[in-house]
């Protein structure tokens, strides 16, 4: 894994030619760097090649869901006492910590990889003569990319290498820690410059950053950051999007890049190697190839390992009798003749098995108004607060919100997130920036030792003694990274 995280810091692979598919991102080149960057086009397949990493970042087995949701209590893992070959998904979901773990290097690898290519794009492009406008939004991309990814690093990991200049050599590759204050440093300078370079949505690729995906990363970084004013101050600027009106709608692969939309990774089922396949990674197992046919309606085959990512009980609960959310967000499959829950909000009508077209969601308008609801009411504000969170309540068919008080508007506005935001990643860092994490955990973690069948375990089988005794609200740094960087 290190050689291959240096190998990544060193080059850019995977470009292609910008006449092609912005998801065609295979490497039909073996040019080395200074003889590669020399005109428009190289650069325009050098940022598609940016992008690629998002998409291993988001899918498959060691994807961000791991370390979003399945850490948290909106989701857990099926025990299967027949198939103990991976694992490592239970160790995340019970707090039970290694440094080995394939998650922990799959999302630092990812990351790097991203901020590599953006360093490559960001080092050499002004070196090179081609329309300003062409050069400002490429660059433009690249700063949000690398911002995005230092972002996710300094979240799960906090102290990271920074690393923000092409890597030559092996001993470039190594770079001691940076303070958690001088990471969020750079992410607000990348952001910032990318808010000022990028075009809005209406002028910009589909599925390419915009100035409003770079105000909305912003604004989440000051909302981390608990600088509420400057968090409300840019979120205002966030304009030119809507909700769509129906809430399955948002994440129908037939309306892509809605107008709610504000940042998506871009997947396209078929043979070419863009597919999705975030349905079958959710599904509960062991399961047979007729029970997944009767929700897919396409030939299947029969599955053996563990179910990850499935619905809990609390998160089924959390709903409001008439969420409309709850339909569009939680189904039912069968799986070896017994009925589980499953996450329905990536389960679309595709053509082939493990093949699927759903783009996964990073930023959603909806995600705007909220944050705007949680700047406003942490500046005592609840009453400027309470339209935004009402807006996105009325969608889900809901009526106003109750609260009236700043803590219970705060109260409110974490739980809206919860229901809203359902398995798109965002749980365990919501419950980590709002300082509940250990609170909410350790209480999950004693309804699963209560009842370990309630939360899908075999009769007999249950977690791990030490499970949910010690709360870490970051990851260990990879053990591939620590055992070969000289600084760590």
């Amino acid at each position: 894994m290190k050689k291959n995280i240096i190998i990544s810091l060193a080059t850019i692979l995977f470009l292609v030619s910008c006449k092609e598919s912005f998801l065609e991102i295979p490497s039909k080149t073996s040019l080395s760097t200074p003889i590669y960057f020399s005109s428009q086009s190289d650069f325009e397949q050098a940022i598609n090649g940016a992008y690629a990493p998002l998409r291993g970042l988001y899918n498959g087995i060691n994807g961000a869901w791991l370390m979003g949701e399945l850490r948290s209590d909106n989701t857990t893992y099926k025990y299967n006492s027949n198939d103990r070959g991976t694992i490592w998904p239970e160790y995340v979901a019970d707090f039970i910590e290694e440094n080995t773990n394939g998650a922990l290097s799959a999302k630092y690898s990812s990351n790097y990889s991203v901020i590599a290519r953006a360093n490559q794009i960001i080092a050499l492009i002004d070196d090179v003569d081609f329309d300003e406008s062409v050069k400002d939004n490429i660059k433009g991309q690249a700063y949000f990319l690398r911002a995005l990814a230092f972002f996710d690093l300094v979240q799960y990991f906090g102290e990271v290498p920074l690393h923000l200049e092409p890597v030559t050599t092996l001993g470039e590759s190594a770079l001691p820690l940076s303070s958690v204050e001088v990471i969020y440093d750079q992410i607000i300078a990348d952001a910032t410059v990318a808010v000022d370079l990028l075009p809005d949505k209406s002028t910009q690729e589909k599925g390419r950053a915009t100035s409003g995906a770079a105000k909305t990363l912003l604004g989440n970084v000051y909302i981390v950051l608990k600088d509420w004013s400057e968090a409300e101050t840019i979120l205002k600027t966030v304009t030119g999007y809507s909700l769509v009106p129906d809430y399955a709608d948002v994440f129908d692969p037939a309306s892509k890049n809605n107008s709610e939309s504000v940042f998506e990774i871009q997947y396209k089922q078929g043979t070419e190697g863009f597919a999705s396949n975030f349905f079958y990674t959710f599904l509960v197992q062991p399961i047979t190839a007729e029970e997944i046919t009767a929700v897919t309606g396409i030939p299947e085959v029969s599955r053996t390992i563990e179910g990850y990512n499935i619905p809990t009980p609390d998160v089924i609960g959390a709903y409001e009798a008439s969420d409309a959310r709850k339909e569009a967000s939680v189904g039912y499959i069968s799986a070896s003749g017994v009925s589980y829950p499953y996450i329905k909000k990536y389960a679309h009508a595709h053509e082939l098995t493990n093949n699927t077209d759903d783009n996964f969601p990073v930023y959603r308008y909806s995600e705007v108004l909220l944050f705007l609801a949680e700047a406003l009411n942490e500046q005592n504000e609840p009453d400027q607060a309470r339209p935004f969170l009402n807006e996105v309540r009325h969608r889900a068919g809901l009526e106003d919100t109750p609260a009236t008080t700043q803590s219970e508007m705060r109260d409110a506005i974490l739980q809206e997130r919860r229901v809203e935001f359902a398995f798109e990643n965002k749980r365990w860092l919501d419950l980590v920036r709002s300082e509940k994490a250990e609170q909410v955990m350790k209480a999950y973690g004693e309804r699963v030792k209560a009842d370990p069948q309630a939360y899908y375990f075999p009769e007999g089988i249950t977690v791990a003694p030490a499970s949910y005794t010690t709360i870490n609200l970051l990851f260990p740094l990879p053990s591939s990274e620590t055992a070969l960087n000289p600084y760590f």
